[in-house]
């Protein structure tokens, strides 16, 4: 092993990411159970999926019939919009695997 990155968060992909096309054998270490780090398991990005539903929500029961849209009786589901955010994580997830194995990390 050339090189042991600590930590798969934005800086420590790309750092590891790096070091293998410059030929170095990398290993990277994360201490949750997807890649990603803090900000895409329990952070910005969670965080940020949960406030966009919140905002099409706002939007929908306060803005929508400046438009002409009727949207009476709205209810935010929760489940869903933890579903969704769920989603994200593992869409963005899957991309950093997809770069590991493509980059033989």
């Amino acid at each position: 092993m050339n090189v042991v990155v600590i930590g798969s968060g934005p800086g420590g992909y790309v750092a590891a990411i790096r070091c293998a096309q410059l030929g170095m054998k990398t290993t990277l270490v994360e201490k949750y159970n997807t890649l990603g780090g803090t900000c895409l398991n329990v952070g910005c990005i969670p965080s940020k999926a949960l406030l966009d539903s919140s905002e099409h929500y706002y939007n929908a029961t306060h803005t929508f019939s400046e438009h002409g849209i009727e949207a009476k009786e709205l209810k935010p589901n929760i489940g869903q919009m933890i579903r969704r955010k769920e989603g994200v994580i593992k869409s963005n997830a899957d991309g950093i695997n997809y770069l590991m194995k493509k980059n033989k990390i």
